[in-house]
């Protein structure tokens, strides 16, 4: 009753509302994220109660990934990366003429698929949790090396590019007191690194001011003028889509409910992999001439699509509070704030902050009907968001970003942090660096560094057998070495195929 309480109490409704419109606008706008929107966020939110400052940030999280699908749909440019495959049937069928039912689509499918994700979120979340609480030193260092066997999965194009973004973000992972000795590491006697340097600011630097600087020197527009003239005569016409057309989404929409919340609980996956994943099985199972219009215009593959990106959170969640592990970017920078507040994502949590579980599914809840009311009646008007001039959104989002950075700690030292950490995510845009290993190295690194040394003190002479000699460590151990040399061998086995043809 409590909970209930907390999450209908007027101050944090007007926060979901603040978080919604805000979501709107970074979601809409290309070149944006919803990364870049919490990241920057979050430290407007520290002074504010944690119920109210999680409803803005799950609203931006959940109205930012639904909102990437508006200029997706009307100009082929995708507003987040979640949103990447929305184009390849919401343009297509904007292009014909059915803009506002591509958008209703977007909206409708975008806020079930979320629902859903919570409703696994619930499911799980407990059984996962209670079984966690077995876990010891040994099997939380399993666990932190399996979450970063996940660079390979992350690292894109280049392996070797992703293993080095990982290796620097375990690096910053050192600065500061050792966890074990208190031994000052990479201090340089600098008082405000004894505590290593604050995640937030490197977040921001990493996904805010890195990507205005690299829009910045690109000196590309997001929008040419031909677009905005676009969006500007675009007819939204009809938005709710009828019986015919729901029912040939149905199929699609079961699927890509059931496989996302899966695809986001994997640390380090998101609403791009699992849009990409679902449209492709859908498209599979597909018969006959619908079929043939997938990436033409199919609704199916829209559904199936809108479904995925907003139906990653449930999992990504799951995977944060239960486990401490962050299940995409964002979820990364969510438990930060928590950590901020005074609570540690894991089994732990289920335990001493119960209230805050119980009110983070709420709250997504609320967010996801929120999607679908605001997104249907707000679909001509949200378009127009895409019209804002470029130069305005880099000099608000860089304001922002030097106030967020201060506003943590009250210190010009963070802010300094913050725009080392732009130009950093600047060179790895400019180098095509992924940063979501270095995110994973530099939450997980701690992880792995405290509970293994933990582990060979508390081992009473066993050595590195401890991993080894408990259960599920050893599973992780083994699931994580799969992880990573798997990859290997099929790449191995396919060329020794082609090879083999080629002989023949």
């Amino acid at each position: 009753m409590e909970v209930m309480l907390q999450i209908f109490a007027p101050g944090s409704l007007l926060f979901i509302l603040i978080g919604s419109i805000l979501g709107l606008f970074i979601g809409a706008l290309p070149g944006l994220s919803a990364t870049m929107g919490v990241a920057i966020l979050t430290p407007m939110t520290f002074w504010l109660p944690p119920e109210q400052g999680l409803a803005m940030l799950i609203a931006i999280y959940a109205v930012a990934l639904f909102a990437g699908g508006i200029p997706a749909i009307l100009i082929n440019t995708p507003g987040t990366p979640a949103n990447m495959v929305t184009t390849f049937d919401g343009y297509p069928l904007a292009q014909q003429g059915k803009a506002g039912l591509a958008l209703g689509i977007n909206a409708i499918y975008s806020g079930l698929g979320g629902l859903v994700s919570v409703v696994f979120l619930m499911l799980l979340a407990q059984p996962i949790a209670k079984f966690a609480l077995n876990f010891g030193a040994a099997e939380y260092f399993a666990l932190a090396f399996f979450g970063l066997s996940m660079i390979i999965g992350i690292s894109g194009k280049s392996l070797r590019k992703g293993i080095i973004s990982g290796f620097i973000g375990l690096f910053i992972a050192t600065v500061g007191l050792d966890p074990i000795t208190s031994t000052q590491r990479f201090t340089f006697n600098q008082s405000e690194l004894y505590e290593g340097i604050s995640f937030i600011p490197i977040m921001i630097g990493l996904f805010g001011l890195g990507e205005i600087f690299f829009q910045f020197l690109s000196k590309k527009e997001n929008m040419t003028s031909a677009d905005k003239k676009e969006v500007k005569k675009n007819k939204i016409g009809r938005v709710l889509p009828n019986k015919k057309e729901r029912k040939e989404m149905r199929k699609p929409f079961i699927g890509s409910a059931i496989i996302s919340p899966i695809i986001g609980a994997i640390p380090g996956a998101g609403g791009d992999i699992a849009s990409i994943v679902t449209w492709e099985q859908s498209k599979r199972f597909a018969k006959g001439k619908k079929k043939e219009e997938y990436g033409k215009g199919s609704l199916g593959g829209l559904a199936a699509t809108t479904t995925a990106n907003n139906g990653v959170i449930g999992g990504a969640f799951a995977t944060m509070l239960t486990l401490g592990l962050p299940g995409d970017a964002v979820t990364a920078i969510l438990i930060g704030s928590l950590m901020m507040y005074g609570m540690q994502p894991g089994p732990n949590l289920f335990i001493e902050n119960p209230d805050i579980v119980y009110t983070i599914i709420g709250l997504l809840f609320i967010a996801h009907i929120l999607v679908i009311v605001v997104g249907l009646f707000g679909a001509k008007l949200f378009s127009r968001i895409m019209l804002l001039k470029q130069e305005y959104i880099w000099l608000s989002v860089i304001l922002l970003c030097m106030i967020g950075a201060y506003a943590i700690n009250n210190s010009y030292f963070d802010v300094w942090i913050a725009l080392a950490f732009g130009i950093v995510g600047l060179i790895f845009r400019k180098l095509d660096y992924p940063l979501g290993p270095l995110i994973l190295g530099l939450i997980l690194g701690p992880m792995a560094e405290s509970n293994f040394r933990r582990a060979l003190v508390m081992g009473d002479g066993q050595g590195f057998t401890i991993f080894f000699t408990r259960p599920i460590s050893l599973i992780l151990i083994v699931i994580a070495i799969l992880s990573l040399v798997m990859p290997a061998i099929l790449k191995a086995i396919q060329n020794r195929r082609k090879v083999n043809r080629v002989g023949e």
